[in-house]
């Protein structure tokens, strides 16, 4: 039986306080269920910097272009970048594009969570196929394509926008002044 590698390395101090309380700033913003989804866009951030230091080390004018070309794809950059533009990203770009993330900002859900679970359930959709993977980095292309599922209940039913307490009070300050 082939063993697969894993996809992401865990942190080299297991401990660090200072690293522990970042991580779990990231973890709720971005409503990760387990830090190993953070250390995997850590990993995905962490090759593609690599390559981009050998790429200033070494020029290769081809493979910069394909280097800036999939990252142009992956919405992480844009069409005119650098390699120093590449060596800028932080993991917050990356976890930006994930299909969760996209989805909540996108108005298809209501909390960053209620985004993970319709993606699970099945009633997210990218070009009108089920994606049930809240992990998945979104392109550019696909961006618009988002939406319900067409056999979902929320299709036809989108979930109501809750209003935030704060938005409340503000709709109740101006109706009485």
């Amino acid at each position: 039986m082939r063993r697969l590698k894993p996809k992401y390395e865990k942190p080299k101090k297991r401990w660090d306080k200072a690293r522990i309380e970042e991580e779990k700033k990231l973890m709720e913003k971005y409503g990760l269920r387990r830090k190993r989804e953070l250390w995997k866009a850590q990993s995905i951030l962490r090759n593609f910097r690599r390559r981009a230091r050998e790429l200033l080390a070494n020029p290769d004018e081809k493979a910069k272009n394909e280097l800036i070309a999939k990252l142009y794809r992956l919405g992480l950059v844009e069409k005119d970048a650098t390699l120093e533009d590449v060596l800028k990203l932080t993991v917050e770009n990356v976890l930006e594009r994930r299909l969760q993330t996209v989805v909540f900002k996108k108005g298809l859900a209501n909390t960053i969570k209620q985004a993970r679970q319709f993606i699970v359930h099945g009633h997210i959709s990218v070009n009108d196929r089920r994606m049930p993977f809240p992990g998945a980095l979104v392109r550019r292309e696909w961006e618009d394509k988002i939406g319900y599922y067409f056999k979902s209940s929320f299709a036809k039913n989108p979930p109501v926008k809750l209003q935030s307490t704060h938005d409340i009070n503000k709709e109740l300050h101006e109706q009485t002044h």
